[in-house]
């Protein structure tokens, strides 16, 4: 698997520049985090753990609805298997 580790863009415009500038300057970090951040966010990267992040936490509610339904599942009706 191939791991990129740095790109080199060309041809950003001073309006681009400017932009980012002033947001990383808003989030008090680098053009270079705030670019990776703005790109993770792109190709949905964010997304993903926070549907993952969604979909792994239950609420105590939630695990005991899950869990009832498990155990009705694993039930056996004898006269069906006879």
């Amino acid at each position: 698997m191939y791991s990129m580790k740095q790109i080199s863009l060309r041809g950003v415009s001073s309006q681009l520049a400017q932009k980012l500038e002033r947001l990383s300057r808003e989030r008090n970090q680098s053009v270079n985090a705030t670019v990776l951040e703005l790109l993770s966010a792109a190709v949905g990267i964010d997304q993903r753990r926070e549907r993952l992040a969604r979909y792994t936490t239950l609420s105590k509610a939630d695990q005991a609805e899950l869990d009832a339904a498990i155990v009705a599942q694993r039930s056996v009706d004898e006269k069906m298997w006879r």
